[in-house]
């Protein structure tokens, strides 16, 4: 259960954020894991990539093709999943915990610092290897849902508090990673068609501000957007996010929030997992394990995350920018830090963009992001576990 991790005073929508993600990370967890047993079984792998790659139209941009079952979800689907998030971020930049310069210090740190560090950790690693740059953001995301998945099991091992701060962290990251992607991840542009997408949000913004707080209009603007996104040739996801950001504030907004989460948590979050996870293993030895694009990546994730979460608060703590999340000592901020090391959904996300029609490359990204994922998250479980321990002894 997962009644334990909901502070007092949390709205409904936060409430319900809480209760679907720490659920959903499970399932994700689940998806995952059927997706590798899918793809690494003969029977079934072949019928795997087929469906997966099954052309289904119609050609919506030149670029990517006709549309197939993987572009759907990810270009698709993951849309609605970018809507959410926009709506998270909206939500506690306006009235939840991000809304006033004190209680955005100390996340706001740790998130630059925790994108910062595993990507200069995964340049160090691959400079050698030519055409590898291109996957520098993949380690600098963190997956809110599998994290609080994490969290969730330990139950009242991790107290309130550190839900609440790393929940935080992980929504300043996903600001990040919406800009990077937005920013690094868009090659070329059709003019004609992202000027349809502006003049989309600035009926959006008329609406907003004539005080219209229906929300189909918002609905029928946001698929609109996406298709004019997706044909202009910057990611369509980044049209969730824009669309999120002129919904109107309060009721509406959590009321949408409300209606997605369940949608996202266990069907969209999953499925995702399942179409990016089924990485292959035939051929694969221990020597994969350390090939530049794996191994950058595990280590970004890994050594990264927690040397930038950690060291940012320690600093900031010590010289006095900012106090240590209330109740929470530092072998366990140590284990959130770790636990934020799990980039599963984004870091596939972001690997995809990096590093489009190369399936060998394609397959290292996955276990890179499989593997440093499961180490972290794994690390980040036992210190908490631990730290809860020696705390009740004490």
């Amino acid at each position: 259960m997962v009644r334990d991790t909901i502070p007092p005073g949390q709205t409904a929508a936060s409430r319900a954020f809480f209760q679907s993600e720490a659920a959903g990370g499970v399932v994700l967890m689940a998806a995952a894991a059927v997706a590798m047993i899918v793809a690494n079984t003969v029977a079934l792998s072949g019928f795997y990539d087929a469906a997966l790659h099954y052309a289904t139209g119609p050609v919506l941009n030149p670029k990517l093709g006709p549309m197939t079952i993987h572009l759907w979800i990810n270009d698709g689907l993951m849309a609605i999943f970018f809507l959410l998030v926009g709506l998270e971020i909206k939500r506690e930049v306006t009235g939840g915990r991000l809304s006033t310069p004190d209680a955005r210090r100390l996340p706001v740190i740790a998130a630059i610092a925790g994108m910062a560090v595993p990507a200069l950790i995964y340049l160090a690693v691959t400079q050698g290897t030519p055409g590898l740059t291109r996957g520098w953001a993949i380690p600098a995301a963190t997956d809110i849902a599998f994290a609080i998945g994490v969290l969730a099991l330990l139950g009242s091992r991790a107290p309130p508090a550190l839900k609440l701060f790393l929940t935080t962290v992980a929504i300043v990251d996903d600001m990040g990673a919406v800009a990077i992607i937005a920013v690094a991840y868009t090659d070329s542009i059709n003019v004609a068609a992202l000027a349809g997408a502006a003049v989309v949000v600035g009926l959006m913004y008329v609406l907003n501000r004539r005080g219209v707080r229906s929300l189909w209009p918002y609905m029928a603007g946001f698929a609109l957007l996406w298709l004019l996104t997706l044909m202009s040739g910057v990611h369509a996801t980044i049209a969730g996010v824009m669309t999120a950001m002129l919904v109107p504030a309060g009721a509406p907004l959590e009321r949408l929030e409300h209606r997605l989460n369940p949608w996202v948590a266990f069907l969209i979050v999953p499925l995702f997992g399942f179409a990016n996870a089924g990485v292959r293993l035939f051929g694969m030895s221990l020597e994969t394990l350390a090939e530049p694009v794996v191994l950058g990546i595990a280590a970004g994730l890994v050594v990264g995350k927690q040397l930038g979460i950690f060291g940012a608060i320690w600093i900031a703590v010590k010289a006095g920018i900012a106090p240590r999340p209330t109740g929470a000592g530092w072998a366990q901020i140590y284990g959130v830090s770790a636990v934020a090391g799990i980039g599963f959904t984004m870091s596939l996300f972001i690997g995809a963009l990096a590093f489009p029609g190369d399936p060998l490359l394609a397959d290292r990204v996955k276990l890179g992001v499989l593997a440093g994922s499961l180490l972290s998250g794994a690390i980040g479980y036992l210190v908490l576990r631990f730290a809860h321990r020696r705390t009740a002894d004490a």
